[in-house]
């Protein structure tokens, strides 16, 4: 080995038993462990842009390979799986679930976007059928509160204060116990 190539790989963190250059890298990320996963992820989408851009510098060294660019080649090999290493150490922080669906459309090489319009659109469109249903059942019950208060005034009226007076007692009770008007109980978000 030449004095250039002894420099070169003093730079890059030694060299190992089997002719392949090891790198070692000195990153605080990986010596602390970082719970918040919008930063998991955040470091996992760097990672991802790390390795597409020693696959490119991969690419190039191939492309244009003679036997003076074998150690450069070595050493973009091992950074590489360093950094594929590296990223699949950040990926076990993250948390992330991808519908089956998204990912048989990337396989059928089409926009991943297709999969989220078509489920906003099933979305609003079983929210139309259920309004309409809410909006029917209104229009039933206003009629037949209207029906009865012709042919029973004063049972109507009770049935009204009752209704008026379990209302108030219902919305006394959700604010003491911290219930939404629909039933569904107030989740502290965590911090």
């Amino acid at each position: 080995m030449d004095s250039s190539q002894a420099s070169t790989l003093g730079t890059t963190g030694g060299s190992g038993g089997n002719g392949l250059v090891s790198t070692q890298t000195n990153d605080a990320a990986n010596a602390t462990p970082i719970d918040d996963p919008k930063q998991n992820l955040n470091q996992v989408m760097n990672s991802i842009q790390k390795t597409l851009g020693l696959l490119h510098q991969l690419y190039l060294t191939v492309s244009s390979f003679n036997a003076a660019s074998q150690l450069p080649l070595l050493q973009r090999l091992n950074s590489l799986v360093t950094e594929l290493d590296n990223m699949a150490k950040l990926a076990e922080k993250c948390n992330i679930q991808v519908p089956m669906e998204v990912l048989n459309l990337i396989d059928d090489g089409k926009n991943p976007d297709e999969f989220t319009r078509d489920v906003l659109n099933g979305c609003i469109a079983k929210n139309q059928v259920t309004k309409g249903r809410t909006d029917a059942f209104k229009s039933l019950r206003k009629h037949l509160l209207e029906e009865l208060e012709q042919t029973f005034p004063d049972e109507v009226e009770s049935y009204r204060e009752i209704r008026a007076s379990a209302a108030a007692e219902s919305k006394r009770l959700a604010q003491s116990q911290s219930i939404l008007q629909n039933g569904d109980v107030k989740v502290k978000t965590e911090l």
